[in-house]
């Protein structure tokens, strides 16, 4: 008996043999007495002769992911995608009918089987089948090689046969699972309240991004798919519920990078009373919980740099761009800093993009970008950045150009993004009035006006700090990947040709 047909055509003759001989190709149910998993937990400690002692009878099922042969007899490993258990069949054990249903099996088959539970000679935990059933057929073999390079793209695409054959994809999404558990954790116990807002909106606002956009056929009205969660959160500050947070997708209109997909992860989290200082603190301490308690360490391995969670840092953007230009240009003086022409012809000897309407304030976001932000790799928090650029933040007392937001960045990614909120309706809407003036000058990520939330911030929102924290990059963080598609089950392609 061959251990795998490969030949999809021979996968479907047994198909139809299995149908021949009676069997339901695909049944409704197995009841199985232990997961697999289970089976490891209840069994692993038990030696040989306790368990030949009291042959303890277990029904089990899995994925066939190897299967070796021995003329009446066989071994077949089973996988439920995070344990492996080892199958042995025998003929005189199993009856004629039933050995011939084994002989119908081939690799990645589903399969169930029931028997006592023993150590073969080279101590391996094993159960003795009496019987085994067919539970679905695997009608596409599965490929012998499943990784390099080339191969990237089929993985994303075929996620499902991913997850079976490369057991490490299946841990990265189970420590996002608990990256994500953690986080709720947090934050409820600290009294924030989970809640879903709307995912089609009239407006698109709470960022500056290009979004996606809908019709919706019965109200007759165009509609966005939303580009942040901050405004309706914030609503809902003024609705009286002092801490508030929502972990939702979030859709920009934008490109695909190692670091970008369309879709993506975003927890926001607003805090009433509190300034964008409360939440360095709060962010400081919930991020190195996070990366205690899903890692098992506070200096956790990312590619080739060990992150130190005991050692955060702290500059201002100004502060970032000194300290990272480049030796081999000419260092600015910090009032090149604010002024257009200066800050154009230093952006044009560091090569950052800029328009010829952008303000000193977009000039020095480019700046930093360019210069600082892919040599951030321990944990820092860069704190106070332009008013042109912070459309919803609060200005600095003494400094109207420049306001209360800082970015958390780690390992040359951006993760968070924060700031004491801008409550005053009147300088809201002026803001928004300058973003549609950009966007007359071609801006497409300047925000629009949202008439409703000049509305909601009349009624009165006290002080406030919010923050969004993206979670996949966090998770790629933690799981030491490379490329966001690593961390999202089903990453945005293009269709196949």
């Amino acid at each position: 008996m061959e251990n795998q047909t490969n030949l999809p055509e021979q996968r479907h003759f047994k198909l139809s043999e299995l149908k021949r001989l009676g069997y339901d190709p695909y049944p409704r149910k197995f009841d199985y007495s232990h997961t697999l998993g289970q089976i490891r937990t209840t069994f692993d400690g038990r030696s040989a002769s306790d368990l030949e002692e009291k042959k303890e009878v277990v029904r089990v099922c899995g994925r066939i992911m190897s299967m070796r042969p021995q003329g009446k007899a066989g071994f077949v490993d089973i996988s439920d995608g995070n344990n492996r258990l080892q199958l042995y069949i025998r003929r005189d054990k199993v009856g004629p009918e039933n050995f011939e249903l084994f002989r119908l099996f081939d690799i990645g088959d589903i399969i169930g089987a029931e028997g006592p539970i023993f150590r073969t000679r080279t101590s391996e935990l094993t159960v003795a089948a009496v019987c085994v059933h067919h539970l679905a057929k695997n009608l596409l073999p599965l490929p012998e090689k499943w990784h390099g390079l080339t191969d990237i793209e089929t993985r994303l695409r075929r996620r499902y046969v991913d997850l079976i054959v490369n057991p490490d994809v299946r841990a990265v999404f189970v420590k996002r699972n608990r990256i994500i558990r953690e986080i709720r954790n947090f934050l409820d116990e600290r009294d924030y309240l989970e809640v879903e807002t709307p995912v089609l909106q009239t407006v698109a606002g709470g960022a500056l991004a290009r979004p996606f956009q809908t019709h919706h056929n019965a109200l007759d009205i165009n509609l966005y798919l939303r580009i942040a969660l901050e405004l309706y959160l914030k609503r809902l500050i003024v609705g009286g519920i002092p801490r508030v947070y929502e972990l939702s997708r979030i859709f920009r209109n934008e490109g695909i990078s190692t670091h970008h997909n369309p879709e993506f992860t975003m927890l926001e989290f607003y805090q009433a009373y509190s300034d964008y200082k409360d939440l360095m603190e709060l962010t400081q301490e919930m991020i190195t919980r996070i990366a205690e308690k899903v890692t098992g360490s506070r200096q956790v391995k990312y590619r080739d740099h060990v992150l130190d969670f005991d050692n955060w840092q702290r500059m201002t953007m100004i502060e970032a761009i000194f300290r990272f230009w480049p030796d081999s240009v000419t260092k600015p003086e910090e009032k090149d800093l604010a002024d257009v022409e200066s800050l154009r012809a230093l952006a044009k000897s560091v090569h950052a993009p800029f328009e010829l309407s952008d303000g000193p304030g977009k000039l020095c976001a480019s700046l930093f970008e360019t210069v600082a932000e892919d040599r951030l790799i321990q944990p820092t928090i860069i704190y106070d950045y332009p008013a042109e650029t912070s459309p919803l933040s609060k200005t600095k007392p003494d400094d109207p150009d420049t306001v209360e937001r800082f970015e958390l960045y780690i390992a040359g990614m951006e993760i968070a993004n924060a700031y004491s909120e801008l409550n005053d309706p009147a300088e809201q809407k002026a803001r928004f009035e300058a973003q549609l003036a950009a966007r007359d000058r071609g801006d497409e990520e300047a925000h629009a006006m949202d008439e409703d939330y000049i509305r909601a911030l009349s009624y009165g929102m006290p002080p406030t700090a919010g923050e969004g924290i993206g979670i996949d990059r966090l998770t790629m963080v933690l799981t030491d990947s490379s490329s966001i598609r690593d961390v999202i089950l089903f990453p945005l392609l293009r269709p196949e040709q």
